[in-house]
């Protein structure tokens, strides 16, 4: 995972409004509810493993991410299946279709955390 950049934490680029966060989570949960339609959940951390197989796929790079990942960390099958529900929250609040390895290293990232955090 790269760490970031000195200018990228000084900048003086504006953030996301709050309207704008705001309008990103609406189109997201929107998403997420077609998605689900023929399910019985209404939101990525309620899928199980057989869900989350049928509705997540992510390409090499980001699978090659996350095995090393998994690997160097330690990380259990459970988190597995986190990280892949962070990665599609995440791409689908940037309206994405598919999940992007930037995607994947950000949940990664918010995983190592929790697992830090609690442990």
């Amino acid at each position: 995972m790269p760490a970031v950049k000195f200018r990228e934490l000084v900048s003086s680029a504006p953030a996301e409004s709050s309207p704008e966060n705001r309008d990103s989570v609406v189109r997201a949960r929107r998403v997420k509810l077609e998605r689900f339609s023929s399910e019985r959940i209404f939101c990525n951390a309620q899928m199980s493993p057989r869900l989350i197989r049928k509705y997540f796929l992510i390409d090499s790079e980001s699978k090659a991410l996350h095995e090393n990942a998994i690997t160097r960390l330690g990380l259990s099958a459970r988190a597995y299946d986190r990280i892949l529900k962070k990665s599609r929250t995440l791409a689908d609040l940037e309206s994405k279709a598919d999940i992007e390895p930037s995607h994947v290293s950000e949940a990664i990232q918010y995983q190592t955390l929790d697992r830090n955090f609690w442990a």
